[in-house]
């Protein structure tokens, strides 16, 4: 188990280096303040595991690896990789390093809203950071921009709310669509992370008729 103050600290500044990347751009590309980057990188702040993920999505790197763990930097180095995987029942995803599972329940939508189907598809694995109660398997292309693609895994933790701009699991009547939310007052809006797609805009009686799954706060690109 690494030291995750310092070793974050230095994956996160080995990550910035490789990139050639500052901290001012780093802050852009991944959403998180220039002042937390900087007081990560200073060793004054131990970064929670939203930081984590959203850092790691802009460098580019491994979740598992910014966190200090004996895992290859590339984010998708584990796929290139010969393991067991074609050893293991095709409804199990490893990720390394992992200690639980948790349910795999059905397909989400990235793109208009599907059916929601809650049928057990199986289990997926998860790193012991990673604090999540289930799964979904997303299908479409609505969130590209947030590196979430179609057949990736993404997991939920479940929350009736969550901030502005965070990435969440939603019902709507009886489809679920993954989504970023944004609140107003009398309005919701679902923001596709791909310009080919609009909004999808909630007000009056509708904002009734969704319903907040959980927060999604970590994504599996799909192994083939």
């Amino acid at each position: 188990m690494p030291d995750k103050n310092s070793s974050f600290q230095s994956r996160l500044r080995d990550g910035l280096d490789s990139k050639g990347m500052t901290q001012s751009e780093l802050s852009k590309q991944s959403g998180v303040s220039k002042s937390s980057i900087s007081r990560y990188l200073s060793g004054a702040w131990e970064a929670k595991q939203d930081a984590v993920y959203l850092l790691a999505q802009a460098l580019d790197v491994s979740e598992a690896w910014l966190m200090g763990y004996d895992v290859p930097m590339d984010r998708n180095a584990a796929s290139a990789e010969k393991d067991n995987t074609l050893h293991l029942p095709s409804n199990i995803i490893p990720v390394p390093p992992a200690s639980k599972t948790v349910p795999l329940l059905g397909t989400i939508a990235c793109g208009v809203p599907i059916l929601a189907e809650e049928n057990l598809d199986g289990e997926v694995s998860l790193p012991d950071f990673i604090h999540a109660d289930f799964a979904l398997r997303c299908k479409g292309d609505s969130m590209v921009d947030a590196r979430i693609l179609d057949g990736d895994i993404v997991y939920i933790r479940k929350q009736p709310d969550v901030e502005n701009g965070e990435i969440a699991a939603v019902l709507i009547g009886d489809e679920a669509t993954l989504k970023r939310v944004y609140k107003y007052p009398g309005q919701i809006v679902l923001q596709p992370a791909n310009s080919k797609y609009a909004p999808m805009i909630y007000t009056g009686e509708s904002i009734n008729e969704m319903r907040i799954l959980g927060k999604a706060v970590f994504f599996l690109s799909a192994v083939q």
